[in-house]
């Protein structure tokens, strides 16, 4: 029972005061009034730490960004080799990097590898490599046997032979 007399009037003094704060209340440590000081900081030093994080911030931004274009010129190439449509995202990725964006080094090597693969294969002497793994002594048999029944079927045919 004395609790709710005492919350009662407590209440009506407040009201009465105009909600200033009692004198227990007073005794209140005080919060800090910034971020800074709540940190151990000068305003300065709080200043030059903000700037640094915006810095880094910036700097992780754009490694992301030039990552992300390299990603993207990767799919193109990936597009360009197997003749697949182009996406208008990877364009746009790549034009938005910052710097210029080229293809990782051991992608790069592997593509012209593959390049010089394939114009090897293209090339006289690539088929005559080709030849090389063919087995000359059947296709020579089969070219004779071939010739021989061609032959044989000349001479049935035509007596003059």
């Amino acid at each position: 029972m004395a609790f709710l007399v005492k919350s009662l009037i407590s209440e009506k003094i407040k009201i009465l005061t105009g909600g200033l704060p009692a004198a227990e209340d007073s005794k209140k440590p005080e919060e800090p009034q910034s971020m800074a000081e709540a940190q151990g900081m000068t305003r300065e030093e709080h200043e030059e730490y903000q700037r640094q994080l915006m810095e880094e911030k910036m700097e992780r931004d754009a490694r992301f960004m030039q990552k992300k274009a390299e990603r993207a010129t990767v799919r193109v190439h990936l597009r360009e080799k197997y003749r697949l449509p182009q996406s208008d995202n990877d364009a746009s990725t790549i034009q938005l990097a910052p710097g210029e964006v080229e293809l990782p080094e051991e992608l790069s090597r592997m593509m012209k590898n593959e390049e010089e693969e394939e114009e090897e294969k293209n090339s006289f002497l690539g088929h005559l490599k080709t030849l090389q793994n063919v087995d000359v002594d059947a296709l020579r048999q089969k070219a004779q046997a071939g010739f021989l029944e061609a032959k044989q079927a000349a001479e049935q045919k035509c007596i003059v032979m």
